[in-house]
């Protein structure tokens, strides 16, 4: 079994191959080019140290949103570019979901947050049983006071969205809570590669002519351009 994990949601960009219930290699990168430039070479170099022929792939996987609309767009097209060439199905992973699998085990509420402006946040909050992931509230765009309401038991935060909110939420949190390490802030291919594991030996799986990101909410060049032309 063998699974490429893709993930250009948000500044980071990561790829990892998980094969037989390993990760074999990753690539990170926090480079301030975009993805365009960066996630095609990240690839290149995974495929010469794991000696990888891509046609050996069993699927390929992306975190297919919310988070950054033009990353999430470079991410699709490489998944869906890859899986029509090769033939390969997509495994759809709410960025969310794996966001928060980089604290697989956490025996406490799990709410991962990238921020989407405007003290507003794509979040979603989980539990662990073991390695299986519970969804308590589905992913979606909330208000840091709307997220804080939404929470009533001991919770640990992790995300980008805790770099820009976190005095908001130590001045607004009323239960027992923490961050976690810095390191866990970004999505990992090589952690949400497991729960794509799970997702494909459960067969939620996808064509690449089906896939399509979630992006939650319209682009701030969307809501300009329905803006004017309700003001028109």
């Amino acid at each position: 079994m063998k699974i490429l994990a893709i993930d250009s949601s948000s500044v980071a960009g990561s790829v990892a191959l998980l094969e037989d219930g390993e990760i074999k290699s990753e690539y990170i990168t926090l480079d301030k080019r975009t993805h365009s430039e960066t996630l095609l070479p990240l690839i290149d170099k995974l495929k010469g140290d794991a000696g990888l022929d891509l046609s050996s792939l069993d699927a390929i996987a992306i975190t297919g949103g919310p988070g950054s609309y033009t990353g999430l767009r470079i991410g699709g097209a490489t998944a869906k570019g890859l899986g029509l060439a090769l033939g390969k199905p997509i495994v759809n992973v709410p960025t969310m979901e794996a966001l928060a699998y980089n604290v697989v085990g956490s025996d406490v509420l799990v709410c991962p947050m990238m921020d989407a402006r405007r003290e507003r946040v794509f979040t979603g909050l989980y539990k662990f049983d073991g390695e299986k992931i519970i969804t308590i509230k589905d992913q979606c765009v909330l208000t840091i006071d709307e997220l804080v309401d939404a929470i009533d038991e001991e919770v640990i935060f992790l995300g980008d969205g805790v770099d820009a909110y976190h005095d908001l939420l130590d001045e607004k949190m009323s239960v027992t809570y923490s961050f976690a390490d810095e390191d866990d802030n970004h999505v990992k291919a090589s952690s949400f590669a497991y729960l794509a594991k799970v997702y494909f030996d459960e067969g939620k799986v996808m064509s690449a002519d089906d896939f399509a990101p979630d992006y939650l909410m319209l682009s701030q060049a969307e809501r300009e351009l329905k803006e004017k032309q309700k003001n028109d």
